[in-house]
């Protein structure tokens, strides 16, 4: 019997984004929505959401971390467009969020007739949305092209599954297309090995820009004998050939009987390592389609199950659980079902004691997404910790932003940094501390050489030497990738930043030196600091001041403006506070960023009007960016300027932009950053020092949330928090009660969730005297 999945929506479109817009996210209380009909989290989740708008989310199915991400490319350069009517194929690789083509390899696709076109932008096949569905760990549409033909989607951790059922034919066609993908294909070869399986070779690059070549290697068997088969090389089909090589359009069909037996699937298994690796995933993950969408769903049901929220609207429960469900998605396994995996040396290694992870958006995730991991998946989060050492003692250096067995260099600054010393107080490090210490100590001392792939903290001669990273206007990338001296003044914070955190962990370890000479460096944000106008700013390599002294026209800073960046500093608000005049100026400013008294006249209306609304307006502004990361700790920056009231005020417009829509993503999703950053927000408990051990603290969305923890890292097993009442009108914090003693302060730490049992708040409707005190903000770092 087929595995029919439970009846779930379809994505909602206009409608809901309306709703939402108008008070959509609102908790009320828990009575009126409960749980999902079915009781299941998994009917609660919409794969959909951030589709539209340049979310650039994929619908199709993955489980939790895995390998495979089978899902539709439908010529949007990252994959798929809720916008788009055509299917070009379903492809095996896919990353959540990311703003460049990446992945899309072997995208295979079902036809009828004769195979004559080898373009997959030519053989696309019409859909439409009234016959699409998804859900965690399934997809399914109907393909209205060649007679009509309903595909569908699951996937194993190593393995992706296609089920076809086509019209009455003779002449049923997959077709497995090597040579297109999203990135750049250098070669690719394609083999028909016998009457049931085809298995490629596909060397690509690019992300952004060039970056050096990976190799993917994939096995396809089918469940059935085919009855013809050919290849094709460019534009040119040859039946009856079985191998194919080239660096242009490549790719092979396979045709079947389909006029009595109408239904034919697919297993693609993928190695990063060979094709004997392939081999053995495919045989380890040999279930049919049906068990394996049963095991992928059992798979997000319980790890969806480790939070477990109370109140709140359908669509706000939506919502979150999606988000949630996203936040899952990736870093992806590395390693084969027999732990070897492709180290950035480009040999062969094998885990032993862990599971190998890769794709590392560290500039992005370092802020929310590796916090939230932390916390609720510790055992994959601390094999993810130790895979990026390996990055460092088999390539040489630390990773930026990692894709497979490569490094791309996209985006600035150190943020491996701040995502190993994140490990560190989470506790996943241990019996690893001083090798991660030694790694961090290279990367936060040397810039890696001429020959090595990796361009590191590229900037940091001159920022160790004078105190800052400048800006070269005329700077010539010597390797693939962004170059920090193209973002001298974004680059300054965030190498401040990381020393913060560095020297954190350099004197808890004992390395007191250490500990004074990155606590030192860590004070360089004031460096960039233009007392004429008040705010960051960018300087050449002799030291002065350049581009427009306005700061929403500054040069220097990476997808962003002075505006934005001036609150990167959360190793020591109070500094940047006393820096632009205290807190009064403070909050003056802050004021203005958010525009905060449109805000409170019409929360949702200024988060999409005012604030800066376009995926990719990353300059020109004064306001507010919720769509990108630099601004992800802005909202928290009130705990430190006495006005705590004002966080909730401002993290509950920015919660607004989360719908249950293709559009319901604020800007790209990057790996899972704006998802973790929408979980946590709305639980109330927020890391304010990504990096450090502290969690500053809004007014939840729920009146209960429970997180189950693991207790090999979390002794009680769990942490819950709790605000009675919670909602629109009454959402301001009149007092806190930690493990049931009162609590006054603004955040906690890691240990308070690590020990404690319960965050409880009382709430209503006008803001209170709670969490004013100047003790009560969170402190500096060093």
């Amino acid at each position: 019997m087929r595995w029919t999945p439970p009846p779930r929506r379809r994505a909602r479109v206009a409608a809901l984004a309306c709703a939402a817009l108008l008070g959509g996210l609102v908790s009320v209380p828990a009575q009126a929505a409960e749980a999902h009909p079915t009781g299941r989290l998994t009917d609660l989740v919409n794969p959909f959401i951030g589709t539209e708008n340049e979310g650039n989310t994929y619908p199709g199915a993955a489980v939790p971390f895995g390998m495979v991400q089978l899902s539709p490319d439908t010529g949007h350069n990252t994959g798929y467009d809720y916008k788009d009517d055509r299917v070009r194929g379903f492809s095996a690789v896919h990353l959540s969020g990311v703003g460049c083509g990446l992945g899309g390899d072997l995208p295979t696709l079902p036809t009828t007739g004769e195979v004559t076109e080898t373009d997959y932008a030519r053989y696309a096949a019409r859909f439409g949305h009234d016959d699409e569905s998804a859900r965690p760990g399934y997809y399914r549409v109907g393909l209205k092209s060649y007679g009509g033909i309903p595909a569908e989607l699951t996937a194993g951790e190593r393995t992706g599954h296609q089920r076809y059922t086509f019209p009455a034919t003779d002449k049923a066609n997959v077709l497995l297309n090597a040579g297109q993908s999203l990135h750049k294909t250098a070669s690719t070869t394609v083999e028909i090995l016998d009457a049931r399986t085809v298995r490629t070779t596909i060397t690509g690059h690019g992300f952004c820009q060039d970056t050096r070549p990976y190799t993917l290697h994939t096995l396809t068997r089918f469940d059935r004998p085919f009855t013809a088969y050919g290849t094709w090389r460019d534009g040119t089909v040859t039946a009856g050939s079985k191998r194919s090589t080239g660096t242009g359009r490549n790719g092979a069909y396979l045709r079947f009987d389909a006029t009595r037996d109408r239904t034919v699937e697919a297993t693609t298994a993928i190695s990063y390592v060979d094709a004997a690796g392939a081999r053995r995933n495919l045989r380890a993950e040999s279930d049919g389609f049906d068990r394996t969408a049963r095991k992928a769903d059992a798979a997000w049901e319980r790890r969806l199950g480790g939070v477990r929220a109370r109140g709140g609207s359908p669509t706000l429960r939506r919502t979150f659980y999606s988000s949630l469900y996203r936040s899952f998605l990736a870093p992806n396994l590395g390693s084969d079902v027999d732990g070897r995996y492709t180290g950035w040396d480009q040999r062969t290694h094998r885990a032993r004691g862990f599971d190998y992870y890769q794709n590392w958006s560290l500039w992005d995730t370092y802020r929310t997404q590796a916090q939230l991991l932390g916390l609720l998946a510790p055992r994959e989060a601390r094999d993810m910790a130790l895979s990026v050492l390996r990055v460092d003692a088999e390539g040489g250096w630390l990773p930026k932003w990692g894709y497979g067995t490569v490094e791309t260099n996209i985006m600035t600054g150190d943020p491996v940094t701040p995502y190993l010393t994140n490990a560190y107080h989470q506790g996943l490090l241990r019996g690893h501390e001083e090798e991660a210490y030694r790694a961090l100590r290279k990367n936060a001392d040397g810039v890696p050489p001429a020959d090595s792939p990796a361009v590191g903290r590229e900037a940091n001669g001159p920022y160790i030497t004078n105190g800052y990273a400048p800006y070269l206007a005329d700077w010539k990338h010597r390797k693939p990738g962004d170059s920090d001296f193209d973002h001298g003044a974004s680059a300054t914070l965030e190498y401040a930043l990381s020393d913060a955190m560095l020297a954190r962990m350099a004197r808890d370890l004992g390395h007191r030196a250490d500990a004074e000479r990155y606590a030192r460096r860590a004070q360089s944000y004031r460096n960039i600091f233009d007392p004429s106008t008040g705010f960051f700013r960018a300087r050449d390599a002799h030291g002065a001041f350049t581009g427009p002294a306005d700061p929403a026209k500054s040069v220097g800073f990476h997808e962003g403006t002075a505006w934005q960046y001036q609150w990167l500093v959360p190793q020591d608000l109070p500094g940047m506070v006393s820096l632009i005049g205290g807190k009064d100026a403070a909050n003056k400013r802050l004021d203005s960023f958010f525009a905060y008294d449109k805000l409170l006249k019409d929360p949702a209306g200024t988060a999409r009007t005012v604030w800066v609304n376009g995926p990719y307006d990353y300059y020109n502004a004064d306001k507010y960016n919720p769509q990108n990361e630099p601004d992800t700790i802005a909202p928290y920056t009130y705990l430190s300027t006495g006005r705590p009231w004002q966080t909730t005020d401002v993290v509950h417009a920015a919660l607004t932009l989360f719908t249950d829509s293709p559009s319901g993503m604020t800007g790209n999703d990057d790996l899972g950053t704006m998802s973790a950053w929408m979980v946590l927000s709305a639980i109330g408990v927020y890391p304010v020092q990504p990096g450090a051990d502290v969690w500053g603290l809004s007014t939840p969305l729920f009146d209960r949330v429970d997180l189950r923890l693991d207790r090999r890292w979390y002794p009680h097993g769990g942490f819950t928090v709790t605000a009675p009442g919670t909602s629109d009108r009454d959402r301001y914090i009149r007092s806190a009660r930690l493990d049931g003693s009162p609590y006054g302060r603004t955040y906690v730490r890691t240990e308070d969730l690590r020990h404690g049992r319960t965050l409880s708040f009382r709430v209503g409707s006008a803001p209170s005297d709670w969490g004013t005190s100047a003790s009560a903000a969170p402190p500096a770092v060093n």
